[in-house]
C-alpha cells in the first residue's frame, strides 16, 4: 500500500503550509549558486502542488518571499524574482488545467511591476477555478502583516468606522492578509531548521508543525503523504483535555 492509499480522508487537513527552505544549501552541495537551487525547486512546487490536489486539500499556502529576503545579495533577489516571473508564465496553463485557483498574501506592490503584473495576471485567470487554492506569500512577513491590520483597524477607529470596544480576534482576522482564506491545520517546513521564521504567526496559532531534513528540491509527493500521515497520529485538543473530546 503507498503512503498516498493510507491517508484518512475524514481527517485531511483543509490547509496546509510550507515553509520552502534549503535551496541555497543544496545548491552549494552541487558545487553551484544559490540559484540554482532555486530553479531546482520549482519541481518540488509542482509536485506539493499536484499531489496536494490529488488527496482533495483545498489550500495550499508556500512561503516564497519573505519581506527579510530583500536584504539578500542583489543578484540574487533579481534572479529570484526572474524565476518568479518564468515560473507563473509557464504555470497558469496547468493550474487551469486542474482547476487551482492562485492567489498571493503579503506586500505585492513592493514587488517588481513586472512581476506584480505577471501575478495580479495570474490571479485573474485563474479567479474561477474551485479544485483548491495555491497561495503564494510573497514580500510577506507575519510582523508586517500584524502591523498592516493595527493601521487599518486604527484608521477606521479614527474615521469613526468602529470603535475601539469593536476589537476582538475575528475584528483583527478580517484585517489579515488572510482573511478569506482558513487557518492551516498542518505547517510543514524542510531542510532541518526548527523555526516558523515569521510565517503566519496569528494563523499558526493551533497549527500541527512538522519539520524534515529533506532540503527543499529534495522534497516530493510521498514526502508531503507522510507529513500528512503524521499529523493523521496527532490529538488535536485546542486547549480542551483529551477526556473532553472523547465524552
Amino acid at each position: 500500500m503507498s503512503l498516498k492509499d493510507k491517508i484518512d480522508q475524514s481527517k485531511l487537513p483543509q490547509h496546509i503550509a510550507i515553509i520552502m527552505d534549503g535551496n541555497g544549501r543544496w545548491a552549494k552541495r552541487q558545487g553551484e549558486e544559490r540559484i540554482f537551487g532555486h530553479e531546482n525547486g520549482v519541481k518540488s512546487v509542482r509536485d506539493s502542488v499536484e499531489a496536494a490536489a490529488e488527496i482533495g486539500v483545498k489550500y495550499l499556502t508556500l512561503y516564497a518571499f519573505s519581506t527579510e529576503n530583500w536584504n539578500r545579495p542583489q543578484e540574487e533577489v533579481y534572479a529570484l524574482m526572474k524565476l518568479l516571473v518564468h515560473t507563473i508564465n509557464a504555470e497558469t496553463a496547468t493550474l487551469n488545467k486542474n482547476d487551482i485557483r492562485l492567489q498571493a498574501i503579503g506586500d505585492l506592490k513592493s514587488l517588481p511591476e513586472d512581476c506584480y503584473n505577471e501575478l495580479q495576471e495570474a490571479i485573474e485567470n485563474t479567479k474561477n477555478n474551485s479544485r483548491m487554492t495555491l497561495v503564494l506569500a510573497l514580500s510577506y512577513s507575519s510582523r508586517w502583516e500584524i502591523i498592516n491590520a493595527v493601521k487599518q483597524i486604527a484608521k477606521d477607529i479614527e474615521n469613526k468606522k468602529i470603535a475601539s470596544a469593536d476589537i476582538n480576534e475575528n475584528l483583527i482576522q478580517s484585517h489579515l492578509c488572510t482573511s478569506n482564506i482558513p487557518d492551516p491545520e498542518l505547517m510543514i517546513r524542510t531542510s532541518g531548521e526548527h523555526r516558523i521564521s515569521n510565517f503566519l504567526l496569528w494563523q499558526l496559532a493551533y497549527s500541527e508543525l512538522y519539520f524534515t531534513d529533506k532540503l527543499w528540491p529534495d522534497f516530493r509527493k510521498e514526502d508531503l503523504f507522510e507529513a500528512i500521515l503524521d499529523y493523521q497520529t496527532r490529538e488535536r485538543r485546542f486547549g480542551k483535555t483529551s477526556e473532553q473530546l472523547i465524552s
